[in-house]
């Protein structure tokens, strides 16, 4: 099975590729970093201890007041257990540049990023199981978080205009300042620099088949050209037999999964090391 990653950076239309690529003539199964993400952090579980635990006492408004419909009225959350994360106040919390700020966003990542790992594999298997072709995994945080290292392929949707983002940005969500917005962006790695990494992938080789950028500073029209293109030259590499081949065969597809892993930990490391460290940072 094909693990295709999909990333971007915030209003750079990857939710947009995210859509076209789980709907027909495509159909790929699509787990989803942010909805995981949420579900790790959802009242009463591990990970929404630990965020109240971590920021409650500095944070004030972490939790949405008992009034807030999501509540129902009740102070301990419409399920009993607890109110629910004010993402917004948690947002602006860990958004921004400042050491305060990256550090808070170090620590809600060593907080949420380890269960979203263990959803994302229970996933990536029960896929493998149902005998798909392939699967993609839509991670935003792909290459700071690491997670590059276990995808065959990566889609990365970039724009060439950092004016672009925060044009779309505060079309989508009018409630964000003009600051706000730029903080956003700005706490994220470049995503010029992403597609020059996942580029970097491909070893010199423009045929590999690891990386590939879609540049979406047009219609929703150019980009889903610009995904036909790829889609079919991912099939080409990932013929229906061989599919079925790795699915009657686990001791094949596990060795070719391990191979795929480690050849992509080398380019990583080498890449890392030639164009620094800023996308060794983990970022939110």
């Amino acid at each position: 099975m094909r693990v295709i990653g999909l990333t971007g950076s915030i209003a750079t239309g990857k939710s947009t590729a995210a859509s076209v690529l789980s709907s027909p003539p495509y159909s790929l199964p699509l787990i989803d970093a942010d909805l995981l993400a949420r579900k790790a952090v959802e009242p009463g579980s591990w990970g929404y201890r630990h965020i109240v635990s971590t920021f409650g006492p500095s944070t004030p408004d972490l939790l949405l007041p008992a009034s807030d419909p999501l509540c129902g009225g009740r102070e301990d959350g419409p399920n009993g257990k607890g109110r629910p994360l004010n993402r917004p106040a948690l947002g602006r919390r860990v958004f921004g540049n400042s050491e305060e700020r990256v550090k808070d966003r170090q620590k809600l990542n060593a907080i949420v990023h380890p269960a979203v790992r263990f959803y994302m594999v229970r996933s990536v298997l029960y896929y493998y199981l149902m005998g798909y072709w392939g699967v993609i995994l839509d991670i935003p945080l792909m290459f700071e978080s690491g997670l590059d290292i276990f995808c065959g392929t990566i889609l990365v949707v970039a724009v060439t205009d950092p004016k672009i983002q925060l044009q779309r940005l505060r079309s989508r969500d009018p409630h964000l300042s003009a600051e706000d917005a730029e903080n956003r962006v700005k706490s994220q790695v470049d995503v010029r620099e992403k597609a020059a990494r996942n580029e970097a992938r491909n070893n010199g080789n423009p045929n590999a088949g690891r990386g590939y950028v879609l540049y979406n500073d047009g219609s929703k029209e150019d980009l889903k050209l610009q995904i036909a293109d790829t889609m079919q030259k991912i099939r080409d590499r990932s013929p229906r037999w061989w599919s079925l081949l790795l699915l009657l065969c686990p001791p094949l597809m596990a060795t070719t999964a391990s191979w795929e892993i480690l050849w992509n930990w080398w380019v990583r490391r080498k890449t890392v090391k030639a164009r620094g460290q800023e996308l060794a940072k983990a970022k939110i």
